[in-house]
């Protein structure tokens, strides 16, 4: 019985060995090498702002199959952070949107995804990825200042969304012809609301009770000059209304 054991473990040894030789004489040498990842030329590359090697470097990390997912999400996190640097917003999204895919817990990576969206004008989008980020991390600031600032700008949104083609007065006691055809008009309507909203402004910041009474008074007047020009032969009720807006909010618009 021991011999036979014997016999056995040899002729393991014996097929391990020549398993090993066919090995090389299939390759034609030693046994191929692991292939080595190289990221820190990726990351370099991406650090000093270098488009040309970057494009090369990250795509031999991010391209490879071989690639530790580690190292991956290192690629492409720098890759996403040169494009968007260099207003390639698009690529920029694609590449985190794939970090996430690997690894959804990023608050970061929301955070910086949330942001591209704002400047692609998808707001939406913006507000989901910030409050993702908020999910994972609470206490992310950059999280909380975006999601706050875009609370804040949806509901200005909502609020203009509100009153948009409504004037600054109650149409249903609308009287006079000038007052129903701003009524029935969106633009003018709107340019009424803005009319009435920038000189409610400029009175508020009036540096004194004098001067807040005399804005008022041109205010005043307009409406006064508005209502007997309106109907009248070579009367243009929106570019009058225009030219006061221009008036109260100054050549800088404000």
């Amino acid at each position: 019985m021991r011999f036979q054991n014997l016999i056995h473990a040899s002729a393991a040894i014996l097929f391990c060995a020549m398993s090993f030789h066919a090995a090389r004489a299939a390759t034609g040498g030693e046994p191929a090498a692991v292939i080595q990842v190289d990221v820190a030329s990726c990351l370099a590359a991406a650090a000093a702002d270098d488009m040309d090697k970057a494009a090369t470097s990250c795509a031999a990390v991010i391209d490879n199959e071989k690639t530790a997912k580690a190292d991956l999400i290192k690629a492409l996190v720098a890759r996403a952070a040169l494009h968007a640097r260099h207003d390639q917003v698009d690529r920029a999204i694609a590449d985190d949107s794939r970090v996430l895919s690997l690894d959804p817990a990023l608050a970061d990576i929301w955070n910086a995804r949330g942001e591209l969206w704002l400047r692609k004008g998808d707001k939406p989008k913006a507000v989901q990825d910030f409050g993702a980020a908020l999910k994972i991390d609470p206490n992310h600031e950059k999280a909380k200042a975006n999601h706050k600032a875009m609370a804040r700008e949806i509901e200005r949104i909502g609020a203009q969304m509100a009153v948009a083609g409504k004037p600054s007065f109650n149409c249903r006691r609308a009287a006079r012809a000038v007052e129903k055809a701003i009524c029935g008009n969106r633009e003018l309507a709107d340019l009424d609301r803005e009319i009435y909203g920038s000189n409610a402004r400029t009175i508020r910041e009036a540096r004194n009770p004098t001067e807040a009474k005399s804005l008022q008074r041109e205010q005043d007047e307009f409406i006064a000059r508005r209502n007997a020009a309106y109907g009248r032969p070579g009367y243009d009720l929106k570019k009058a209304m225009q030219e006061r807006l221009r008036r109260i909010n100054g050549v800088d618009g404000y």
